[in-house]
């Protein structure tokens, strides 16, 4: 099998490190790739938002499956663009990665679906959405209606805070991102990671995660696109997995299709467990980054049968089989990230840590010659697996300790709720 897959983040390395176990691939592209994606796969220097080039490229090295990794090209309708010239595509249509890429699409899909999330309301100009917030009061969550890269949603204590992100928003912090606003009521409880990955018809869940989308440790400092991750969740347990898609997933993929847009690819749904059960925090329409640095660790099965069934709509003719252990993953960051950060610092000691049990996912990375250069705000994915959370953290963070790079940072309290 040729495959081309597009992305360039820690997502794809690991999509692209479990396809390369596969008996069944012949040539996997990645486009554009990373430093890590160089050493396993041939990087392709495409311009994925030229989907003419993607598409003549694909025909060109007569690629039997793309796998589409970030949410962007997705909501820019490159799936379509490459369906319509008869190739075989792992992600959404364009329609269905609205799911995605509007809040208030989703928003309007759970009214719709009787789907249960926070209470929220829509705004498209700055004083009708100040005095909402005065309102409401705090605490209160802000969101950009379109794609900020995981950081356009702010979780205000303060009504002070929640005026300043509101304002961020419309003042074009986060560019076409922030010309309309949802602002939700804060919900409490556990965060957790539940995906189910659809053909249009047939469903099959993974484990589920919980990742880290605050900067720095004990949850402090500004949301990112994540942190770390680890899986299984404890707190999702069977029962709460069940009722999760049976109450959130399975309506939306139900009413995508009663609207003559079937979801294909993987529903990322983003839930708050609280007191009266889980509720949608938000639909992504992708594998989640750093999560499915942990699910691949975890796969015991062909990842490209997955993938290729999906495509072809015979997906219940699969069933994946999975670890029975614990995986983790710390993300190593840029000093300043989610801010402004330095690029092109050199990482060393990042090569050999490779084992049964540890694997170093490359996400902003880039390779001049023997060098490993940091490109990005994300750039490196430790990942463990252990007989559970805390033997996958321990080793993870022994790799970590191991790779000399001054000028990043991460969390170290990675996997602490289930701790």
């Amino acid at each position: 099998m040729r495959v081309l897959l597009i992305g360039s983040g820690g997502r794809e390395h690991a999509l692209a490190w479990k396809m390369t176990q596969s008996d069944r691939l012949e040539k996997l592209f990645v486009a554009p790739g990373n430093g890590g994606t160089q050493a396993i796969a041939e990087n392709v220097a495409l311009d994925v938002t030229d989907h003419t080039s993607v598409v003549d490229f694909a025909l060109r090295e007569q690629i039997d499956l793309v796998v589409v990794g970030p949410e962007v090209p997705l909501v820019a309708g490159i799936s379509d663009d490459l369906r319509a010239a008869g190739l075989a595509v792992f992600g959404p249509s364009k329609v269905a990665a609205q799911l995605e890429g509007s809040k208030s699409f989703t928003k309007a899909l759970c009214d719709e679906m009787g789907i249960p999330t926070a209470a929220y309301a829509k705004f498209d100009a700055l004083e009708p959405a100040l005095a909402y917030l005065d309102r409401q009061g705090a605490p209160i969550v802000i969101k950009a209606d379109g794609l900020a890269a995981g950081k356009g949603v702010t979780v205000a204590e303060t009504l002070e805070q929640a005026r300043e992100a509101v304002r961020d928003c419309f003042s074009g912090t986060f560019g076409a991102a922030g010309a309309e606003v949802v602002i939700e009521e804060c919900l409490v409880g556990d965060e957790a990671s539940l995906f189910a990955i659809c053909d249009g018809e047939h469903t099959i869940l993974l484990p589920a995660a919980q990742d880290h989308k605050r900067a720095f440790d004990d949850d402090k400092g500004p949301n990112t696109g994540g942190m770390g991750a680890y899986a299984p969740a404890p707190v999702m347990t069977d029962a709460l997995i069940e009722r999760a898609y049976r109450e959130i997933a399975a309506p939306a993929i139900k009413g995508m299709a009663a609207r003559g847009t079937p979801f294909s690819g993987v529903l990322f749904t983003g839930l708050m467990i609280t007191k009266d059960g889980p509720k949608l925090i938000e639909f992504n329409t992708r594998f989640g980054d750093p999560e499915t640095q942990v699910l691949m660790m975890l796969l015991e099965s062909d990842v490209l049968d997955i993938l290729e069934a999906t495509a072809h709509g015979t997906l219940a003719n699969v069933s994946p089989r999975w670890k029975r252990e614990v995986a983790l993953t710390v993300v190593l960051a840029a000093n300043g990230y989610p801010g402004a950060y330095e690029k092109n610092t050199v990482i060393a000691n990042a090569a050999g840590l490779d084992s049964d049990t540890i694997q170093v996912f490359h996400a902003g990375t880039v390779r001049d010659g023997d060098r490993l250069l940091a490109s990005g705000g994300r750039v490196l994915n430790v990942t463990a697996i252990g007989d559970d959370v805390g033997e996958a953290r321990e080793r993870a963070y022994a790799a970590v300790d191991a790779i000399d790079w001054p000028d990043g940072f991460c969390r170290r309290d990675i996997g602490w709720r289930a701790l």
